[in-house]
């Protein structure tokens, strides 16, 4: 492959070359303008801000004139449709005006880059600059202590506390910086390696795009970051009137994150903005709302928060009923037996295949290898015997034999397990032996799902009563449901017991489980493993099981930074997952040069039979780079590896550092010693983000900082960001990794020409391999995982799709319920929707009887047709007649709810002395009661329209809030139940896209009805003033819950897990349904012909249902 890779460059040129020689052009403009700026006053330099946003704002006024004036024509204009049609050339005007916008910024960009740089050289040049005071220096200077004020003169110091460090500002822009700034703003991704100043590469696409006032969010991975880099780089954008905050310095849902989503510049972490949009969904009045419009957010350390975290679902829960109540502390003795004659029986298998491998029986001894392997992988002593001459190969031979024509032969190895385990896809599967031996002192069918289809068809063949049959089979769905939940916690008892490891995957602190970062080594806070793994683990360390929580609102990374209209990021390490960045986000990569060439050694790998003897070696390597007075860090896969690694480090005498998931509140004060003279230092891959290694002359001139990798990780960029921490502005430094053929990038995914050249060379224990085959070899293994990995999150993206789509649709009909601007058109389009559903349904059975009792049930009012009418016209001219009473119908309503109002609102008014501001006013539809809080004053100035607006958006929350939170529960069974359809040669992803749209559409359907029929039926219970009372403002404090969700390996998309019941509820009967004419949707072109004269005109439908209904115009079918 490299050797294409070559061939192609030579002919088409190297990619990262060319994205830089076409930025060039503009870093050499940016530079022409620097003798010019130099010139300048420091007042004049603080003039071209003003500038800039003033040829910002001219070129876009006539777009912004033209927006303001269709505005307020919408909120003049009575007729529904057309103001529909208004608020859709809005959203096209806006849309037109930020394009605008980007083609002014592109060309300022190179005199804007010039005076960010111009900026940050005077900062470093003067210790002191004095500025006339401005209204916003006096402001700041009240909280800034950089800032002083004397008389008519603002004094800006270049000193200043970032994060609680003392700062001297002491950086100026280099060239590659200003191409890494262009690759930012032009909404792409900036590859640069450590110590090449990423942050302050970000302060020149961010003063930039600021500059148009919609904001700008620069998302960090933590919040130590955020704060430190909020502060750090505050006073270069300050000093030109731009504001900046953090939304992690401030409360959720505070005024102070509100003003400082309102900053011309926001920084904050990736979970704290996704979690912000999920709040402002879950408002319940405007002033509640902190996120304006996402407009531009640069990503720091885009792969891990876009790659990494991008699956990560980010969860607001609530308890749910009887959510204590599960089967785990019952069914943990059952599964530690069933684990523990598993282990004797995988031990027996693997000495028997060690006795016939010795005599040479390789058919025997491959069966059980096999079955020691299929019994549990992770076996140290299968892992030690599989590093051996010859073994691998015979365990892969044997697989491939057994998995020929789909698996028909793997029963022979599996029959005697008590249960299966497919390590690549972190699965378990219990075996009809496991299923006998756990039902021993229970039913024989305690454990076997009931077979739906077959049972369903026993009962219907009994001729029993209507009323027993569907008894029999509420039991039988009753009891599916029961055994699925039962069978899904032994599954996961069992993955917790063989596939999760304690000090691995996840670490216990305070008495809970808490995840540890695959990635980064650092401990996940607050984060979970899905789908009742969590409280499996948990049940397994004897700790606290927590209770399940209903989700209220989710979002995963991937879907809330697809929402911004440009996206851009920074790394170390992007170019191996190029093609996914560009695949879900259309993120382009580009390689930055580095300021100074680099002078890292980067050496081949080193390749070891055993785990034993790879450790040996490290020790023997970092003993003696220590002694020469380098300073050492060794990189882990795991705190297990890294406390292993530090006994052995005690017991030969070397001082040491250990910084890993349990010790990661040192981190600071562990990775400022790790550049000193002989200093070692153990870390898993934490210490391989945002940490900068800082080496003395001493150091460099030993030979600079050591890096030493323990193993491979499954991806490269992890060992790319370890690689990083060496040789970072143009330092010295080496790199060496150190594998194994027990390490489990090579036992799951090596490839047998590693095992075959050690096998052919006859290595020794102790020897070892050293090669740039077998380097290339190891990175081809990584690959394979990437590419692996990449699917799943592929799949689970197609998964969230769906949810996204339904959450966009659900969402914004909830934003013009809380705006209320754009509330009337939804409440007629849910009219017109309801009207369809009602006539569609009704018309298909020839049913006017039923047509009447809907249109009185949601409407209350009587049918504008006659029963003959109902038979002889069409669906959509029956729709039309019946949407036209409808509309009228509501609007006498709701003048005469106003005009019913306003006497006591008037009375109120009139007689509280200015006591109260806010009223709520009780409404009810007979059944339930809903309090409307409104603003007196408006109510009375309106003289109660204002009352009817905000009763409808307060339905109009209440209804699909509720129904949107039953509508996600539903979504996570459907999840779980289509993975079934696997084991019936069906894909569950297409099983789950058409369920989850009859799901949303019946959700849609059923809010519509219930949002309509409550405002049809609502009304004032009573007119006495004394009902009406004051308002006080006092937020609700809801018992939610935040986290992040950590999916458990590739269980979305790979493990058939619990049956749902909607799809073996349906019966086996299809049925097919033919329109006489294709349906027409209200915003399609038609053409309709006067019936008299025979003229035709060409309109939108919805316009064109009146004229129809009227019988003067007819449908022309084209």
């Amino acid at each position: 492959m490299s050797i294409i890779n070559s061939i192609l460059k030579a002919f088409v040129g190297d990619k990262s070359e060319k994205d830089v020689k076409a930025i060039q052009p503009l870093v050499t403009k940016i530079k022409s303008f620097e003798s010019a700026l130099q010139a300048l006053s420091h007042d004049e330099l603080r003039d071209k801000t003003a500038q800039f946003k003033l040829k910002i704002q001219q070129a876009r006024a006539e777009k912004d004139a033209k927006i303001a004036s269709l505005k307020q024509d919408a909120e003049q204009t009575q007729d529904i449709d057309a103001r529909e049609d208004i608020y859709a050339e809005i959203d096209s005007i806006e849309k037109e005006a930020y394009e605008i916008s980007e083609k002014v910024l592109n060309e300022i960009l190179p005199e804007a880059f010039a005076v960010v740089k111009e900026t940050a050289r005077r900062f470093k040049e003067n210790t002191s600059i004095s500025v006339t005071a401005s209204p916003k220096d006096r402001e700041l200077s009240a909280s800034k202590s950089y800032i002083t004020i004397d008389g008519d003169h603002a004094i800006w110091a270049n000193s200043w506390n970032a994060a609680g460090k003392a700062i001297t500002w002491d950086m100026i822009h280099y060239d590659v910086q200003l191409i890494g700034g262009v690759v930012l703003h032009q909404g792409k991704i900036a590859e640069m390696q450590t110590g090449e100043g990423k942050t302050l590469v970000a302060t020149l696409p961010l003063y930039l795009n600021a500059l148009t006032g919609n904001g700008v969010h620069l998302v960090t991975v933590n919040d130590y970051l955020a704060k430190r880099d909020s502060t750090w780089k505050a006073p270069l954008f300050e000093f030109h009137g731009l504001t900046v905050d953090c939304i992690d310095n401030h409360q959720p849902n505070s005024p102070e994150r509100r003003k400082a989503y309102e900053a011309d510049i926001t920084y904050g972490t990736n979970n704290e903005f996704g979690f912000d949009y999920l709040r402002d969904n879950m408002a319940h009045a405007p002033e509640d709302l902190v996120q304006r419009k996402h407009n531009f957010a640069i990503v720091d350390e885009v792969d891990s928060v876009l790659v990494d975290d991008a699956r990560t679902p980010l969860i607001i829960s609530g308890p749910v009923p009887q959510g204590d109540r599960h089967e785990f502390n019952e069914l943990k003795p059952k599964v530690e037996n069933l684990v523990t004659l598993q282990r004797k029986l995988a031990t027996d298998c693997l000495t028997e295949a060690k006795r016939l491998f010795k005599e040479g029986n390789s058919k025997e001894a491959g069966f059980n290898l096999l079955r020691s392997y299929r019994a549990l992988p992770k076996s140290k002593a299968l892992i030690k015997f599989l590093s051996e001459e010859g073994v691998k190969q015979l365990l892969q031979k044997t697989e491939n034999q057994y998995m020929q024509d789909n698996n028909r032969e793997m029963p022979k190895i599996d029959e005697a397990l008590y249960f299966v385990i497919e390590e690549k896809n972190n699965q378990v599967e219990l075996t009809d032996n496991g299923i006998q031996y756990l039902s021993q002192d229970t039913d024989a069918q305690f454990f076997v799902l009931p077979d739906i289809g077959t049972e369903i068809a026993q009962i219907e063949k009994e001729n029993l009563s209507t009323e027993a049959e569907a008894e029999r089979k509420e039991e039988l769905f009753k009891d599916f449901s029961i055994k699925s939940e039962r069978i899904h916690t032994l599954t996961q008892l069992l993955k917790a017991y063989t596939l999760f490891e304690k000090d691995t995957e996840y670490v216990i602190m305070d008495n809970k489980v808490m995840i540890v970062d695959e990635q980064t080594g650092r401990i996940m806070d607050g984060r979970r493993y899905s789908d009742g793994l969590h409280q499996a683990i948990e049940a397994k360390e004897n700790v606290k099981i927590e209770a399940a929580t209903q989700t209220f609102a989710t979002i995963t990374l991937q879907n809330y930074f697809r929402m911004y209209s440009k996206l851009g990021g920074m790394t170390g390490t992007a170019v191996t997952e190029a093609g996914e960045f560009w695949e879900i986000y259309k993120l382009d990569v580009v390689e930055i040069p580095t300021n100074r060439p680099m002078a890292r050694k980067d050496k081949e790998d080193l390749i070891y039979r055993t785990v034993r003897e790879k450790f040996n070696a490290v020790i023997e390597d970092v003993v003696e780079l220590s002694n020469a007075g380098r300073p050492v860090l060794i990189g882990t896969t795991s705190v297990e590896i890294s406390e292993l690694l530090s006994r052995m480090l005690k017991i030969r005498g070397i001082q040491h550092n250990v910084l890993n998931a349990k010790m990661h509140k040192s981190e600071a004060e562990i990775v400022a010693e790790a550049g000193k003279p002989g200093v070692v230092t153990i870390a898993t891959n934490m210490a391989g983000r945002g940490t900068d290694i800082k080496l003395s002359d001493e150091v460099k001139k030993a030979g600079g900082l050591a890096i030493i990798g323990t193993e491979r990780h499954d991806s490269r960029r992890v060992d790319r960001q370890l690689r990083g921490r060496a040789g970072r502005q143009g330092d010295v430094g080496s790199s060496q990794f150190y594998v194994s053929l027990e390490d489990n990038l090579m036992r799951l995914f090596g490839s047998e020409r590693v095992a075959k050249v050690m096998d052919r060379i006859g290595l020794k224990e102790g020897e070892v391999i050293q090669h740039s085959m077998m380097t290339k070899s190891i990175e081809r293994a990584q690959k394979k995982v990437e590419e692996n990995n990449f699917g799943v999150r592929k799949r689970l993206l197609e998964y969230d799709d769906v949810m996204n789509a339904q959450r966009e649709v659900v969402y914004k009909r909830r934003r013009h319920a809380l705006h209320g601007e754009r509330l009337k058109v939804d409440i007629a389009n849910m009219m017109y929707d309801t009207c369809e559903l009602v006539v569609e349904q009704n018309k298909l059975a020839g049913d006017f009887k039923n047509y009447e009792f809907e249109l009185i049930r949601y409407f209350s009012i009587s049918a504008p047709i006659s029963e003959a009418e109902f038979g002889k016209l069409t669906d959509r001219e029956i729709t039309g007649k019946t949407y036209k009473a409808v509309l009228e119908h509501y609007n006498d309503k709701i003048a005469r709810n106003a005009a019913e109002a306003f006497p006591i609102i008037k009375n109120v008014y009139e007689n509280n002395n200015g006591q109260y501001l806010r009223i709520i006013v009780p409404f009810t539809d007979g059944i339930k009661t809903l309090n409307v809080v409104t603003d007196l004053e408006k109510a009375y100035t309106s003289q109660g329209k204002t009352l009817v607006t905000d009763f409808e958006k307060n339905i109009t929350l209440a209804i699909v809030d509720e129904a949107w939170k039953k509508h996600l529960r539903k979504m996570d069974e459907l999840k779980q139940s289509v993975q079934l359809a696997v084991h019936e040669q069906k894909d569950p992803l297409l099983i789950y896209k058409f369920e989850a749209f009859n799901l949303f559409k019946k959700m849609i359907d059923d809010v519509n009805k219930e949002v309509i029929s409550f405002l049809f039926k609502g009304n004032l219970p009573s007119q006495n003033p004394s009902d009406i009372h004051e308002a006080k403002q006092v937020r609700q404090k809801q018992n939610y819950t935040e986290t992040k969700q950590d999916l458990d390996g590739d269980d979305a998309a790979n493990e058939a897990r619990r049956a749902g019941e909607m799809a073996s509820q349906r019966p086996n009967v299809t049925e097919t349904i033919t329109r006489e004419t294709p349906k027409i949707n209200r915003n399609d072109t038609v053409t309709i012909k006067h019936v008299m004269s025979g003229k035709s005109e060409t309109m939108k439908y919805k316009k064109a249902e009146s004229m129809i209904a009227s019988g003067e115009w007819v449908l022309v079918n084209e």
